[in-house]
């Protein structure tokens, strides 16, 4: 009994660690990213981005130097407050420096940068980790990132708001902004369909290595390599073919900006269906390969849209607000909603039962699809409506 009561306070402890090291890292961020967008909207993009770095960095060098919970849960929440200054000023910043047409593969190809620290970073991170401990691998990462803070403050310059023609635009007062952004129906099918999107990008991402384990007996090594790699090369991918796709497509028709990110995500269902109901891995693998280069087409569309439908001085507000919605409604209700039916399908279904949740998670994405290819209806409309 009183081992039983041990092993439970540990799981306890475990699980409020999670909490405020995961969940409460993501709600930070996602909450920040709104008054840091404000803020962008008004003032030097590029210093918001190196001070975040230069936060993030020194955050990154504490972690490896912290002795208890309590201090890692500090230096986590400090990270996602510096995390927040990132992606909307980048897209605000990296909008304005293309024509409108062009946007949809610069975007995606600035979302790479994610798959591509999976496929470099990540094994050499684990080197450094091996070789000297975790806390060298902390300290090595918040240096690097020091250098970065100062390389993207010598030589990026800041461009004019708006790549239209016109100049800067006076700063825009956030219930301007509210009503802006409120009268646009692709922007609100966009902000909707992202949310659905980030029920099941969620849940896959902490979920899908317990499936292997589950399903599959995989161990952790084989885990590790195979959804690093897949999900690497996928998002990469996907990124660079959603952009391609979209551009070129938009160039005809601005609608089609918004359906092939809708149309990416009904295709990513039938992939993820693969990966969870065929009894052959090698299938099973490529149903997750499938999975995460379909998701990755949406990313820098998407974001074009939050960008082209905003007008100056609204960009990097519009992309905050749909960066809060999909990361607060995905993170809290895809990874919570799969565990609760684990629970409920485990006296039926055993270990397969996480099989049947994440199956349930993944209708999430045909529903995002139809949100976005609605919105579309909209998007030539609504662009105009920003133009100045």
């Amino acid at each position: 009994m009183l081992l039983k009561r041990f092993d439970c306070l540990k799981r306890a402890r475990v699980t409020k660690s999670g909490l405020v090291t995961g969940l409460g890292f993501v709600l930070l961020y996602s909450v920040l990213s709104v008054p840091v967008a404000r803020v962008a909207d008004r003032s030097n993009r590029r210093n918001i981005l190196a001070a975040g770095l230069v936060v993030w960095s020194v955050m990154t060098c504490l972690t490896g130097l912290v002795t208890n919970v309590w201090e890692l849960a500090t230096t986590r929440f400090l990270l996602g407050a510096a995390e927040a200054a990132a992606i909307a000023p980048s897209i605000s910043l990296v909008g304005d420096m293309v024509s409108g047409a062009r946007r949809p593969l610069t975007l995606s190809l600035l979302t790479t940068g994610s798959g591509l620290s999976a496929i470099l970073f990540i094994p050499l991170v684990a080197m450094l980790a091996q070789a000297y401990g975790w806390r060298a691998a902390f300290l090595a990462a918040g240096y690097a990132g020091l250098v970065l803070a100062a390389l993207l403050a010598l030589t990026v310059k800041e461009p004019s708001r708006g790549a239209r023609g016109a100049g800067a635009r006076p700063s825009v007062a956030l219930a301007e902004t509210a009503r802006f952004l409120l009268g646009s129906r692709a922007y609100l099918f966009t902000v909707a369909g992202g949310a659905f999107a980030g029920v099941s990008l969620y849940a896959t991402q902490v979920w899908h290595p317990a499936f292997l384990a589950r399903v599959h007996h995989l161990d952790m090594a084989q885990i590790g390599w195979a959804t690093g790699a897949l999900r690497g090369i996928g998002s990469i991918a996907g990124a660079i073919l959603g952009g391609v796709i979209a551009e070129r497509l938009g160039r005809r028709d601005a609608r089609w900006r918004l359906i092939v990110p809708g149309l990416a995500c009904l295709l990513a269902w039938p992939a993820e269906a693969l990966f969870l109901m065929s009894p052959n891995l090698t299938l099973a693998l490529a149903g997750m390969f499938g999975c995460h280069l379909f998701t990755a087409m949406h990313f820098g569309p998407i974001y074009a849209v939050c960008h082209s439908v905003a007008r100056r001085g609204m960009s990097s507000t519009a992309t905050a607000v749909f960066i809060l919605v999909a990361n607060v409604v995905g993170q809290v209700v895809g990874p919570l909603a799969i565990g609760l039916l684990n629970d409920r399908g485990a006296g039926l279904f055993g270990a397969e039962a996480i099989r049947y949740s994440l199956l349930v998670a993944g209708a999430s994405l045909p529903i995002a699809g139809a949100l976005m290819m609605l919105g579309a209806r909209s998007l030539g409309a609504d662009i105009g409506r920003a133009e100045p």
